[in-house]
Formats: structure tokens, sequence, C-alpha cells
């Protein structure tokens, strides 16, 4: 038996196609912890093989772990957002939980363990099952910010469950300084308990490869759900203006299950868009070593995994500008930055004209994969997952976090 247990809370499937950079990082987790932690991952059933409430033996990534799913849910319904909270995936999950509460109580098993969360809704879970916790907070953003309608709408759930989950957990992980600056605010006895570490690239799937420019066609990938707060009507209209300064020379690449048409401004680029579906990371690394480079226009962000996989694989990215993008790109190195104005013509106006600049410095060989792989090197799971790690071991031998944190990094 491993001494140390890592118990896991989230609404997917680690075999399904659940998409986003939460499913993506716990991916990494499931496929790279350590060897001295065994997993048991309290998910949903999206495949209809395994009983509902019941322990089973799944191999994900060629590692064995404990699966017990609280909800079976099937199709494509994993990824599109709810529009009632009825029919919340969020909320199902923890009502399946709660239901199954006696089942992961002896799923859990040995001494030696400790909880991940990502989400706030489920950060009494741990606590009923007086399991210590991490919580990790991936998204900032306010109620006036662009959401989907059920966020939105209720937006009293989300305040209530951050002040309670940040209460609740043993240690915290804000994805970027800006959401710490934010816990700080709401709580200073929460940000005592506060470390900031983004989430983790695998830059050993993710490799830089040379840009194949011979048919003069350039190649913006997408990867993720296209959310609110992504702003795809101005992504849309920024490769709209881009295709025609380029006479027809580009190609827009989009990775994930949500249907784009469910914007009207997609119908300017649905002629020269190839959709790819839903892609395991293996997909999505063949697409974007295809590509030339990305493109991101969020009002909002914690830090996306898809960013540091484009660059991770050697591919710049143009973005409209957050604080967060601004270590990694680099304007002239790695992509480009504009800020958002106030009128969407004139971000997309720019973000174009960036864009065009960036394929005149690709065809010049003036953007260099390898360096832009380097990058995200204080990125990698190998560098990272150290530090994450080490906090779970102090938790669960109770010992002092700082201490532990301090010695995986030295």
């Amino acid at each position: 038996m491993t001494p140390y247990r890592l118990v896991l809370f989230h609404p997917m499937d680690p075999r399904g196609l659940k998409l986003g950079g939460i499913e993506t990082h716990i991916r990494l987790l499931l496929s790279a912890h350590p060897e001295d932690f065994s997993v048991l991952m309290v998910g949903i059933d999206e495949i209809g093989d395994r009983a509902v409430g019941a322990l089973s033996r799944i191999d994900f990534a060629g590692r064995s772990l404990d699966f017990l799913p609280v909800l079976q849910m099937r199709g494509d319904s994993v990824n599109k957002a709810a529009a009632t909270l009825g029919g919340s995936l969020t909320l199902r999950f923890a009502a399946g939980a709660l239901r199954h509460l006696p089942a992961i109580r002896g799923a859990i098993g040995q001494t030696r363990r400790s909880a991940e969360i990502e989400r706030y809704e489920f950060a009494l879970l741990p606590k009923l099952l007086r399991l210590p916790s991490v919580q990790w907070v991936h998204n900032e953003g306010g109620k006036d910010d662009k959401m989907d309608s059920l966020m939105k709408r209720y937006w009293f759930v989300h305040t209530a469950s951050e002040r309670l989950a940040l209460a609740l957990a043993d240690r915290i992980v804000a994805v970027n300084p800006s959401i710490a600056a934010h816990i700080a605010r709401i709580s200073p006895r929460a940000a005592e308990r506060t470390d900031v570490m983004s989430v983790s690239v695998d830059t050993r799937r993710f490799r830089p490869t040379p840009f194949d420019i011979g048919d003069g066609v350039f190649r913006i990938c997408f990867a993720g759900r296209l959310d609110e707060f992504k702003d795809p009507p101005l992504m849309f209209e920024v490769l709209a203006r881009l295709y025609a300064k380029l006479q027809g020379k580009l190609e827009f690449h989009y990775v994930g299950a949500t249907d784009p048409a469910r914007h009207p401004e997609f119908a300017k680029v649905r002629a020269f868009t190839v959709r790819h579906g839903a892609q395991d990371p293996d997909g999505v690394r063949a697409i974007a070593a295809r590509c030339h480079a990305g493109i991101l226009t969020s009002y909002f962000e914690g830090l996306p995994c898809y960013l540091l996989e484009m660059l991770a694989s050697g591919r710049p990215v143009g973005a409209i500008e957050l604080p967060q993008y601004a270590p990694l790109i680099l304007p002239g190195v790695s992509g480009a930055l504009v800020p958002r104005s106030a009128s969407r013509e004139d971000s997309a106006a720019a973000l174009a004209a960036a864009f065009e600049s960036l394929w005149q410095d690709i065809q010049g060989s003036r953007v260099n994969p390898v360096r832009l792989h380097t990058l995200v090197a204080p990125y990698s799971v190998e560098t990272q997952f150290g530090r994450l790690f080490a906090i779970h071991r102090a938790l669960q031998d109770r010992t002092p976090a700082t201490k532990a944190v301090e010695l995986a990094e030295g």
C-alpha cells in the first residue's frame, strides 16, 4: 500500500471527453502523480459500464486508479452549459456525492489521505468525510462580467459557495496573482493559507516542431469551450478581418464540443473553419503542431491550459491583453498582446493587424519554436507537481505546509 492517498472530486470521467482546463489538470494528476500516492477519483460515468456508487479499478494513461462514479451521464451533455439549476452537472454531481457518502468513505480507506477540489460547490464534501483539503481557484470574474447565463442568474449561489469554500479549505491554490489578491480582499485569514500556482503543462507530450508554411496558408487554432467569457464574437470578427487581409489564405481550427454556430458571428468564418470536435491530449498535440498560432479573446481567465500547450508546442499566441499573459506572451517573441478597446471593431482591427504581422514573422523564420517551449518550463508537470504534492504530504503528515514546500523546491 502506498503511504499517501489523494481523493479527487470532479464531475468527469477520466476515460471520457469532458473538456476544459480543470479537466486537463485532473488528467495530469491521474497520469503523473508521484509513486508514493494512490488515487481515488470520485466522478461520473460517461461510458455506462460502471455501477453508480460502486468502487472499481480503471487504467488511465498507464496508471491504475480507484474510480467511484456518483452519477451517470452520457453524450455531449457533459460539455454543455446548463440552462437551469436542475440541469446543472455541478449540482447533480454534488447531490450524487452526498447520496453516496458512505460508499466514498469506505473507498477512501487508509489513514493518510487528503482531498483536492476544483469547484467551490464541492467544498463541504471533504469536511463531511473528515479529509483535509486543497481548494483550487481557477477562474476570476465578477457578477457584471460576461459569462454563461446560469452563473450570472444565480451569482448569489457562487458568492455563498466561494466564502464557504475559502473558510473550509486547509490550503488554497490560486492559479494567478490576481485571484490571490481577490481572495485576500474577501478573507485575510484565507489569504494566509493561499499559494499561487498555475495549472501545469505536459512538456513531454507537447514538444516544439518546425513550422510547415509550404502552402502559404496561415492556420490558427483554438481549443476549449466557447463560453461567453471567451468572447467568441470578437474571436470570429478578428478571424474574418484577417481572412480578408490575407486574401483567403487562412484556416481556423476549432477543437472542442461547443457548437460555434450558436453565435451568429460564426457565419463570417464558417467557410474557412475546420471543426475537430472533442479531442484527447494527443489529438490536441497533433492539431497544434499542424497549426501556426493560437488565439485568445477572453474577458477574464485563470491561466488557460490551452495557452501553455500552444507555447509548449512552439506556437505563438495572439491575445486580448490580460495581466497573467504578460510573462508568457512576449511581443516579438511568442505572440502579440492587444489591449481591449471600447468598441469590438477597434479590438478586432488591432488584433487582426497583430496576427498579420505575426504571420510575417513566422514566414520570415523570426519565431523560434524551441524558445517558445522554454518559456513554459516553470509551468511543467515536473516543476509544479513537486510543490503541489508537498502540500498534500504536509496535510496528511500534519506538518507545516510551508516547510514541506520549501523542501520540495530545494
